[in-house]
């Protein structure tokens, strides 16, 4: 899918409403009656996923890790009380997250989209330091997202019902940038994982279950917020995440690709395609980066 060019604030909010509305004509899991389970679903994307899916008409559980930040949630939400189950949640625990869907189901018996968006950033240390925070990064980030298909997948299959997964995964797991190497590696097997899992479930014999990736761009999320007050003039607010989410779900699309204010996809593009060819053309590892080849980089870039 493409993104549109730049219009008027109230062109911009027109345009948002008659594209979700469009997308969810096509979502037959996006309506009233049916239920949707987000993890990290107090915050960010995930809580805005979670206002939309309520004004869809749809009930909604919302877990996370954070209490207070539940709390928040449950309280400014509250008109919705009747269709919004809050609970705690660390998916680092399979555990954990089997009683999530235990409880999901006692309260509403079916799960239709399943949203595994919980993530965190833990570690900046280099691929020798900090080896507690490089197996905790990939507990949350990676493991929280296997854990949610092992939990909930089996039940979803023997309803036999069309339903969605999605995965919430990052842009620095495909490029790789310097910097965040474990959070890096954390995306990239979501990013594996979520391939996997979506040809398993297309090879699945009478099975309507979807899988896809969704890959925010710079996106003002609470994280960010913590240390810039107002929203940069290159992110996209998280509202605007989850109708680009929708529209793309809409269109059948596996990989979820968001753009901002500051990068199109026509330059996301440009960045993957230099990190295959970092492969295929046996350059250095992470040549974008390689003052060797930044010149090379800008012209690729530019072509």
């Amino acid at each position: 899918m493409t993104t549109s060019t730049t219009k008027t604030s109230g062109q911009t909010i027109a345009d948002e409403q008659s594209s979700t509305q469009a997308a969810s004509g096509k979502l037959s899991w996006l309506r009233e009656g049916h239920t949707a389970v987000i993890t990290g679903g107090a915050n960010g994307i995930g809580r805005a996923a979670a206002e939309t899916f309520l004004a869809h008409g749809m009930q909604v559980v919302i877990a996370d890790n954070n209490e207070d930040a539940l709390a928040t949630t449950a309280h400014e939400l509250s008109e919705h009380h009747y269709r919004l189950e809050t609970i705690t949640c660390d998916v680092r625990s399979y555990e954990d997250v089997c009683r999530l869907r235990d409880f999901a189901l006692e309260r509403f018996s079916n799960v239709d989209c399943l949203m595994n968006n919980a993530g965190a950033s833990v570690t900046r240390g280099l691929p020798w330091e900090d080896l507690e925070g490089w197996k905790k990064q990939q507990d949350i980030n990676l493991w929280g997202i296997v854990h949610g298909c092992h939990a909930f997948i089996p039940g979803m299959l023997a309803k036999g019902q069309a339903a969605t997964i999605i995965n919430t995964g990052s842009k620095q797991g495909i490029t790789n940038p310097p910097g965040g190497f474990a959070y890096n590696l954390s995306k990239a097997g979501v990013l594996n994982y979520t391939q996997s899992l979506a040809y398993a479930l297309r090879e699945q014999e009478n099975a309507s279950i979807t899988a896809h990736l969704l890959i925010p761009g710079f996106t003002y999320s609470n994280m960010i917020q913590q240390f810039v007050p107002s929203q940069p003039p290159g992110a996209w607010s998280t509202k605007q995440v989850v109708d680009f989410m929708l529209e793309a779900l809409a269109e059948g699309d596996f990989l979820i690709l968001c753009p901002d204010n500051d990068t199109n996809r026509r330059l996301d593009e440009k960045r993957m395609q230099w990190q295959a060819d970092d492969l295929i053309k046996n350059r250095p590892a992470l040549s974008r980066w390689h003052p060797e080849f930044l010149e090379a980089y800008q012209r690729f870039v530019d072509q």
